[in-house]
């Protein structure tokens, strides 16, 4: 399966890169093709911009690496929209407009969508219990 990790990143230390780095290697793992965001941020600015950014800073990472985050949410949605089966909803999802605007492509979508545990990697979330937005909780 071809699956899309959301999380919060921003505001988060180092980005929250390790839970992300974590959650797509189990999913990997586990035999499926994974597009994790803190990957493309990585590839597309030539350095890992949470090494020295403790706190998640988004102008931080965007004054010493050229981060754009107009360009990796086009990039993330867009493999949201193309190619995702799915979307895995890490810990904090809801606190992250971005994640928020992942969740609410897939749900449009009618992408499945699966929360990351520590126990298990894909809890898939019922059509049911399906967010519809979150974002008036979003930071």
């Amino acid at each position: 399966m071809k699956l899309y990790v959301a999380g919060p990143m921003r505001g988060i230390p180092h980005f929250n890169f390790p839970l992300f780095h974590a959650a797509t290697g189990r999913l990997r793992a586990a035999g499926h093709q994974v597009f994790n965001p803190a990957e493309r941020d990585i590839a597309a600015t030539g350095v890992d911009i949470s090494a020295d950014n403790p706190t998640g800073s988004n102008e931080q990472a965007e004054a010493n690496h050229g981060f754009n985050l107009r360009e990796a949410l086009k990039d993330d949605l867009e493999f949201v929209c193309l190619h995702a089966d799915g979307v895995v909803m890490l810990p904090g999802w809801v606190n992250s407009k971005g994640a928020n605007a992942e969740v609410a492509t897939a749900i449009a979508l009618n992408l499945r969508l699966f929360h990351y545990t520590e126990a298990d990697p894909l809890v898939e979330v019922s059509k049911a219990d399906r967010p519809i937005t979150a974002f008036a909780e979003a930071s």
